[in-house]
């Protein structure tokens, strides 16, 4: 299973966005997550990956768009793969740009006969995301080779899932890359949180 968190968000580099978007906890990949997300597109063009599964997010379907695009491969929409619907970050219920305002660029990529299998209640708790993402990540170890494309508590709650008691919470940088197989009856790290494809840009802009 390999694991991507999206790049950089438009509203950490212009946080005034914010103030007059319309779907407030939506924002798009900034300039920079753009340039990482096709480092990590490039990293993956020639690995044996057989499904891509994306949060509704627009960061992560952006951010998994170049990747699908590399790999010639669907992208399928989970909402168990979504962000933390943690009322601290968001007032009300998320609301995304995917399906009703998605670049037909994107929609043309997605998978749209795939129907997700969980749904984040709202608000939730950290237990609950790490509930839902447990349940989401058993959905999806049914498939051979798959990618996906999330956020970091879920990306968190995904690999607790996965390594159980020897989980040990890691930091999970933007556009990282994870990968884990299972060997001897148990999921093991092979690639752990790793940035090497994007050593050669720019750090993140990160607003202050």
């Amino acid at each position: 299973m390999w694991i991507v968190r999206h790049g950089n968000r438009h509203d950490f580099v212009y946080p005034e966005w914010f103030n007059y978007a319309e779907k407030k906890y939506d924002p798009p990949l900034s300039e920079d997550g753009i340039i990482q997300a096709k480092a990590v597109a490039k990293r993956l063009e020639k690995e044996p990956i057989k499904h891509i599964f994306c949060s509704p997010f627009l960061r992560a379907i952006e951010t998994a768009y170049p990747i699908a695009i590399a790999l010639n491969l669907p992208i399928k929409i989970e909402s168990g793969l979504g962000e933390w619907h943690n009322n601290d970050w968001m007032e009300t219920k998320p609301l995304t740009q995917y399906p009703d305002n998605l670049e037909k660029k994107y929609l043309d990529v997605i998978n749209l006969d795939y129907q997700p299998q969980i749904y984040p209640p709202y608000p939730e708790t950290l237990e609950e995301i790490y509930q839902r993402t447990a349940q989401t990540t058993k959905i999806l170890t049914n498939y051979h080779n798959p990618l996906i494309v999330g956020h970091s508590v879920a990306i968190q709650g995904m690999i607790k899932a996965l390594l159980e008691n020897e989980y040990q919470p890691i930091t999970i940088p933007l556009c990282s890359l994870s990968k884990l197989r299972y060997i001897d009856d148990k999921w093991q790290w092979e690639l752990k949180a790793d940035t090497s494809h994007l050593s050669h840009l720019p750090p993140p802009i990160i607003a202050h």
